[in-house]
């Protein structure tokens, strides 16, 4: 299929050919009949990406603060690795359509294959043929409203939701300042309510226009109309309402809001537009401004937008579905006319000559619709005790024959997400004897990504395919985390080495479902992304510690840091906690260090389970503590592990430093400047598809992963129990 596509780093737009995205539960595929060019947001961002670095870094200080995070936590090289990532990437353009569903998913029973459906989101209604939207997401285009009328559904809501911001009330005035698409749909909203509204823009075009539609007068915001016409509505006290639906970095927009709105009014801000308040008029008129966010609420909360779960009626009244199924209903009913808004209409074949003559100026346009093959204009026509570490069993079916001293590895990705594409792939891409022969990925642009950057041979989102190839040799899994069990097992079956990012698994049930299949088919060739034990700087440090004789004491502080607002990892309910997903990393470096695995796991938390002390107690009398903290300064360093035993040290301060004291003296001291920071992936890679390629065993063993995994879940069970958990049947 095809999908609108744009290059951040170089500003290359794009109509590329990507794979069909799969239906997962919780959603539906739709086939676009019309999407809808916001020309205000859409175009900022096509503006934004043809900038130099430097203005791209001006336009977007936020994410200049994250990279400078990054830098301190990562290094240079890795934060470089990801930022280029991202920027070298190809991203999608859209987020209002209207189309014809073609597949349902699991739980979906509110709509059927064939019913027309507006759709919103800017990672799921796209300018692309094809879209998966999850059910909160789309809404049932009511019967007799035209395909490209309820493509304006999304922008409708940002309006209504707008409108719903500023209270409104019969007979009141309002002044819409700036007259695009967002500002001409607020005009007719607030017409609908029974206010009269003065708009202000300095295109006599769109004045014009909104007069037509209902505006009682309308004038350039510099000249003394839109004064005069406020003056005679209102009696001189000045409007009751002030909705800013502009854009740019000129704040006039704001000094105007102050200077027309009467006393107490409201201020509502829609656009995005540059808000120095001036402090003495909004103070002494006691101005309420308000931030009207997108579509209503559920925007940007993943459980509503991904998971489908709705707010009670009662308690929200108006969530972004909500919204967007009242928009429609307005159309239908006629209460909005969107058709004066439409400029102009193109063939989804010519999106790229369409964007270029929006960003040069040649096509002077409100709303700009693309219109895909085989849909032309019509109305709708549809309707806490001990924990067992469980045993490893190996069946018969599945061998792992050397292969050819130089034939090459044949991998498949599952996942193309941020890890893979800055940690992971650009180590495979460069080494020798790997042949990237398929990604695959839920979503199609991210697989076409991946496809480009990385040299895959191909990209699809059909993994039954890949898992049926016989020529690939070993498939990796770095997905979210609550996919990694039932895709290690699938792919396991399939007789494939697996190497899976931790976690391996968030249940008992999860991991039993993996034993079971190593047991069914034999195939126990897994490895799990417990990347520390291989890097550079620990191997020296714990050659140079030397054996011990008594048991050791091993403090490791993880300074996590906070997650930001908005993450999947923050996904408890379907992700597992932060600790679930990661925790295993630790204390498998723990258990190599020590040479064994934990018979015995105690935790304790601080409120919220924010903080985690984790101990960890082995055969042989040695105990691991692990301090896991998201409370912490973000300067200080990440992770820093202390091993204590027969009078000696080894200190690793976040993989830049590490020492061995013996006595009274340092033994060894070895350090590295911050940006050649490495955390064995590299390594871990290399002997991964080394013993794929000779069939030899796997860089570590079967029973050492599943005794980690149960030790991270055992730590859940000891948080609900508050006590110590034994790990029956722990080597």
């Amino acid at each position: 299929m095809k999908q609108v596509v744009q290059n951040y780093k170089s500003g290359e737009l794009a109509l590329l050919d990507v794979p069909v995205p799969g239906c997962k539960p919780g959603g539906v595929l739709v086939r676009s009949a019309y999407s809808l060019i916001s020309t205000g947001t859409e175009l900022m961002k096509v503006s934004e990406a043809g900038m130099s670095m430097l203005g791209k870094a001006r336009s977007r200080p936020d994410q200049v603060a994250k990279v400078v995070q990054s830098v301190a936590t990562n290094g240079v090289p890795a934060t470089y690795r990801k930022v280029m990532g991202k920027l070298d990437s190809y991203t999608p353009l859209g987020y209002s359509l209207c189309g014809v569903v073609e597949q349902v998913g699991a739980g979906i029973d509110d709509v059927k294959v064939g019913d027309l459906v507006a759709c919103a989101g800017n990672e799921h209604a796209l300018h692309a043929e094809l879209n998966w939207v999850p059910k909160n997401l789309y809404a049932r285009v009511p019967d007799g409203l035209a395909p490209r009328h309820a493509a304006f559904g999304t922008v409708g809501s940002i309006a209504l939701q707008g409108v719903r911001q500023g209270e409104s009330r019969l007979g009141e005035v309002a002044l819409v300042i700036g007259l695009g698409l967002i500002g001409q749909l607020v005009v007719q909203l607030l017409v609908a309510s029974g206010v009269r509204v003065v708009g202000a823009d300095p295109d006599p075009a769109r004045c014009e226009l909104a007069e037509r539609l209902g505006a009682a007068a309308c004038g350039d915001p510099a000249s003394a109309a839109v004064e005069t016409a406020v003056a005679e509505l209102t009696g001189g006290h000045g409007v009751d309402q002030v909705y800013l639906a502009a854009g740019g970095g000129s704040n006039q927009p704001v000094e105007l809001a102050a200077r027309l709105c009467r006393d107490r009014g409201r201020v509502v801000d829609i656009g995005k537009c540059r808000l120095d308040l001036p402090w003495n008029a909004y103070y002494e008129k006691e101005l309420d401004v308000r931030f009207s966010r997108s579509y209503g609420p559920g925007r940007y909360d993943p459980e509503y937008e991904l998971e489908g779960r709705d707010y009670p009626i009662g308690y929200v009244r108006w969530t972004e579905r909500r919204n967007l199924a009242c928009f429609l209903d307005l159309l239908a009913r006629g209460s909005v006319d969107v058709e004066p808004l439409v400029s102009h209409v193109a063939d989804f074949d010519d999106a790229v000559e369409t964007y270029r003559r929006l960003k040069d100026g040649d096509l002077k346009a409100v709303a700009v619709l693309f219109r895909y093959p085989g849909h032309p204009d019509r109305a709708a026509e549809t309707k806490a005790p001990a924990v067992a570490v469980p045993a490893v069993r190996r069946g018969g079916g599945v061998s792992a024959p050397a292969r050819l001293a130089n034939a090459s590895v044949r991998l498949a990705f599952v996942g193309a997400g941020n890890y893979a594409t800055s940690m992971l792939l650009p180590q495979l891409e460069r080494r020798e004897g790997v042949e990237l022969s398929t990604v695959v990925t839920t979503t199609a642009l991210s697989a076409a990504n991946a496809k480009r950057k990385f040299g895959f041979a191909e990209a699809t989102t059909d993994l039954d395919a890949v898992l049926g190839d016989k020529s690939i040799d070993a498939v990796f899994v770095v997905t979210r985390h609550s996919s990694h069990a039932e895709l290690t097992m699938r792919a396991l079956r399939a007789g494939k080495a697996v190497f899976v990012e931790k976690p391996l698994a968030l249940t008992e049930d999860e991991l039993a479902g993996v034993l079971a299949a190593v047991e069914e088919s034999g195939n126990d060739r897994l490895q799990v992304g417990f990347n520390r034990r291989f890097a550079p700087l620990l191997q020296e440090a714990r050659k140079r510690f030397g054996s011990r004789t008594g048991p050791a004491s091993l403090r490791y502080l993880v300074n996590a840091g906070r997650i930001e607002h908005g993450s999947w990892y923050l996904q408890q309910g379907t992700e597992g906690s932060r600790f679930d997903g990661e925790g295993g990393h630790f204390i498998d470096t723990a258990s190599w260090l020590l040479g064994a695995d934990p018979v015995s796991v105690y935790a304790v938390a601080t409120s919220g389970n924010d903080d985690l002390q984790v101990v960890l107690r082995y055969p042989d009398g040695s105990t691991a503590t692990i301090a896991y903290v998201t409370t912490g300064s973000p300067g200080f360093p990440k992770e820093t592990l202390d091993l204590i035993a027969d009078g000696k040290v080894l200190r690793l301060d976040d993989f830049v430093r590490a020492a061995v004291y013996d006595g009274r003296r340092k033994r060894w001291v070895s350090s590295r400047l911050p940006k050649a920071r490495d955390k064995g992936q590299s390594a871990e890679l290399a002997a991964f598809i080394k013993a794929v390629r000779t069939g030899g065993p796997m860089p570590v063993p079967l029973e050492s992963l599943v005794a980690t995994t149960t030790a991270t879940l055992a730590v859940r069970a000891g948080l609900a129990a508050g006590s110590p958990v034994a790990l029956a049947g722990a080597r």
